[in-house]
């Protein structure tokens, strides 16, 4: 399973969205309507599936950049 699918699974749990929904250029607050909980705990079910740490949610305004940075904080592991 690709990151992007494993991330977009998680989103669409948590929102309660279609994954057609959530694409790489999808954006949370605009598109997705997700407030700083809905981050929250999108961030720690990410945190928890690819055991990493995410300091803070500044620059993650979009899927793909959340991907991005799971995928380089899993490959610094």
């Amino acid at each position: 399973m690709t990151t992007f699918k494993q991330v977009q699974d998680i989103i669409v749990d948590q929102l309660d969205k279609e994954e057609n929904e959530v694409q790489l250029n999808t954006n949370f607050r605009d598109e997705l309507e997700a407030d700083s909980l809905d981050l929250f705990q999108i961030i720690n079910d990410i945190e928890d599936e690819f055991d990493i740490k995410i300091e803070s949610e500044e620059g993650l305004n979009t899927v793909k950049d959340l991907v991005d940075y799971v995928e380089k904080q899993v490959e610094s592991k």
